[in-house]
């Protein structure tokens, strides 16, 4: 089974291009929604969080308060360290057995959508990693405008993830998404072309 990495700094839309190659038939393991799967209450890693940035990082129900801990968690590079010591082995534990699963099911090729593949050298072990590339400043205005998330947060985050260099240095596919999202939809058919030419030349 082929392991396809699908990376992209926040606001590239790397969740777009992951929805495409779901409706082209691809099985997605989207590493977000284990995250947020992980942090639900009850799970050890809630707790772990609430022990390391405070009470307030809850909702009055007990689900996790995404906006409070983001503005705690990515204050500096120690405090996004301590998020990622409690959230990431859960994720890595999940994300393995998914894997596992849909070489079960007999899957030629999977799709890992992972903000921060390159961030953790997880490129290394996938067989194709493609980037999902777009300027930081129209990032930011995408995020401010649809998201209506604040712009100095925006860029704290964009500055804890690696450089949109490195992310490109490592990708064998870059995808340009700078443009309309109807200028999406030829270059995810190209890729999928080329994943299933690879699935091809791995089952001769």
């Amino acid at each position: 089974m082929l392991k396809i990495g699908l990376t992209g700094g926040i606001g590239s839309g790397k969740s777009t291009v992951s929805t495409l190659l779901t409706e082209r038939g691809f099985e997605v393991i989207d590493a977000d929604r284990i995250a947020r799967e992980v942090v639900e209450p009850g799970q050890p890693a809630l707790a772990e969080l609430v022990e390391t940035f405070g009470m307030d990082i809850l909702h009055s129900d007990g689900t996790l308060n995404r906006g409070e801990l983001a503005r705690r968690a990515f204050v500096d590079a120690e405090h996004t360290e301590l998020l990622n010591a409690i959230t990431h082995p859960r994720i890595r534990e999940e994300t393995a057995r998914r894997f596992a699963a849909a070489e079960e099911a007999g899957e030629s090729s999977v799709i890992y959508d992972m903000p921060l593949l390159v961030d953790q050298g997880l490129q290394k072990s996938m067989d194709l990693t493609v980037v999902v590339d777009v300027d930081i400043d129209t990032r930011v205005s995408r995020l401010v405008s649809l998201r209506g998330l604040a712009e100095d947060d925006v860029r704290r985050r964009i500055a804890a993830q690696v450089s949109d260099e490195v992310r490109r240095t490592a990708a064998d596919v870059i995808i340009d998404n700078n443009g309309t999202p109807a200028a999406l939809a030829p270059q995810v058919d190209a890729l999928v072309e080329r994943i299933r030419a690879a699935e091809a030349a791995a089952a001769s």
